[in-house]
């Protein structure tokens, strides 16, 4: 086995979040390692993700604040705007000093050199061996874990920056998958929603089987045949994952749309025949970013997320993982591949469709697809402190916060059904605001004391389903990283437990920061 390698703090993830909990270290002196399992920096941020689900803009501060400040200031360059020019408005485009905006080689760039300039030592292509012996526990106290390459990390404090949350799963920490039943924490939005999953719903009554009215002709492709549990009531499913891809229309600039290897055009007949009835609306989430380049997101009732196959990838084994994610993968290609080029679609929308390509500079070495799939929610952390409906709502009052989040309670499509009258239905999204910028614990991201002492999980934190959909917010995940980096030195400095920490202390440096803790409502 390699020499290890030893930092004051080691950070596994390089998501947004951990990118700047490793800024932050170093800001504060100490020694970081972050290691990647990937080649890359910044998570979804760089994958095409760069429309930021921001909520109240105000409630964004600290390091995550000075990324968009930093966005902005890439922008301003009149000669960074190659491909189309800067437009005079745009709807959460640009706020004071802040842009919100982004190409992903640009909030690429910016990570890394801000990443360089700072000293932050990045060890990269070193997927955590997530077998029994991959994190090394004693005392109840993380020593290392060790990458699949073989290479050890030691430190004195860990960070899970991961979305899937799989340091903390190695470590032994509890977590949860799936939705709770809403008595649980005392909810109205968790569990089986099918009576409030009113968005990116069938508009039109849709016969599900593959001859229409003949159910022993079988169901539809991405149709399950399973009934839904009542409203309410939980379950191990999640909501779907999608590639945010990165599509123009600039034809200097656009890569033509290729037919995947293992396209199946029947896999969209559902599409179809929601498409014969009269369905249009595809186009609605080509969200505008600079350089004539869009994130495009899901939209509707049938789109590219990829609802229903993505349930074994939290706890999956990494092959699984993989197998999951070329799925998804020859699903959104072959989807963009059939509106442009099959003879049943009707030819308005081929023509659209065919406006629009691949970006050549964006992801040039993976083909021009992001590299990542929008793991949206994965494992999360079940501490003793669960963010929940209640204290996003207000309801419920938030101990020792460390940073805000204001999104939406936003959850995606979870399965797709047959109803009880005999018609295709979606069920699981849901989108409904929490009524305020919230102010989010610091309990949430510490395991329970009786598990681990030196380790903070500020993505995969300890909230329930719904609670934690308004938090996964890309700007909400570097405040929590910054401010786990905080406490992180505190424990060094202190030599105490995570969990032991003066939080008038932490308190008193994330203030010093610049991070917001709360706001006059």
């Amino acid at each position: 086995m390699a020499a290890p390698n030893r930092a004051d703090i080691v950070i596994y993830g390089c998501t947004s979040g951990g990118v700047i909990a490793a800024i932050e270290a170093r800001r504060l002196g100490r020694s970081v390692l972050l290691v990647c399992r990937e080649d890359y920096l910044g998570g979804m941020s760089t994958n095409g993700l760069g429309w930021s689900d921001t909520g109240n803009h105000r409630a964004i501060g600290g390091l995550s604040l000075e990324f968009y400040r930093k966005v902005k200031r890439y922008y301003d360059d009149p000669k960074m705007w190659v491909h189309a020019p800067r437009p005079v408005r745009a709807e959460n485009f640009v706020d004071g000093e802040a842009m919100w905006q982004f190409e992903p080689r640009v909030g690429e760039r910016i990570y890394e050199d801000w990443a360089r300039a700072t000293g932050v030592t990045i060890v990269r292509n070193q997927p955590l061996d997530r077998s029994r012996l991959g994190v090394q526990v004693a005392n109840r106290r993380i020593v290392a874990f060790r990458s699949r390459t073989g290479q050890r990390f030691e430190g004195k404090v860990f960070i899970d920056a991961t979305y899937e949350g799989d340091l903390m799963a190695g470590a032994g920490v509890r977590f949860a998958v799936g939705r709770e039943a809403n008595a649980t924490y005392g909810e109205t939005l968790n569990g089986v929603q099918l009576k409030n999953t009113t968005n990116h719903q069938f508009t039109i009554d849709i016969d599900p089987y593959r001859l229409a009215g003949d159910r022993s002709s079988g169901l539809l492709p991405r149709i399950s045949a399973e009934s839904p549990a009542p409203d309410g009531t939980a379950d191990a499913r999640i909501q779907a994952y999608t590639y945010r891809m990165c599509l123009t229309d600039v034809p200097a600039n656009r890569v033509p749309f290729s037919r995947p290897q293992g396209y199946d055009a029947g896999q969209y007949a559902l599409l179809k025949r929601y498409m014969d009835a009269g369905y249009r609306d595809f186009f609605r989430k080509f969200d505008r970013i600079p350089n004539g380049k869009t994130d495009t997101n899901n939209f509707g009732a049938f789109s590219f997320d990829n609802i229903g196959m993505n349930y074994r990838y939290p706890e999956g084994s990494d092959a699984e993982r993989r197998e999951i994610a070329r799925e998804h993968r020859v699903y959104q290609q072959g989807l963009l591949w059939f509106m442009a080029n099959d003879p049943g679609v009707p030819a308005e929308t081929r023509a659209e469709m065919s406006k629009w390509g691949l970006c050549k500079d964006e992801f040039a070495r993976n083909g021009h697809w992001p590299r990542e799939m929008y793991v949206r929610e994965a494992r999360r952390m079940v501490s003793d402190f669960v963010m929940a409906e209640p204290h996003l709502r207000g309801t419920r009052p938030t101990p020792r916060p460390i940073g805000m989040g204001s999104y939406n309670m936003d959850s995606h499509n979870v399965q797709r059904i047959v109803d009880m009258h005999g018609f295709v239905r979606n069920e699981g999204n849901i989108e409904v605001s929490p009524g305020r910028a919230y102010p989010i614990s610091y309990d949430a991201i510490v395991p329970r004391r009786s598990e681990v002492t030196n380790l903070l999980v500020p993505v995969a934190l300890s909230a329930s389903h719904i609670a934690y959909g308004s938090i996964r917010m890309e700007p909400v995940f570097m405040i929590l990283g910054q401010s786990a980096s905080v406490a992180a030195s505190i424990a060094i400095d202190d030599r105490l437990p995570v969990q032991d920490i003066d939080y008038a202390k932490l308190r008193g440096q994330l203030i010093k920061e610049g991070q917001t803790l709360e706001l006059a409502q």
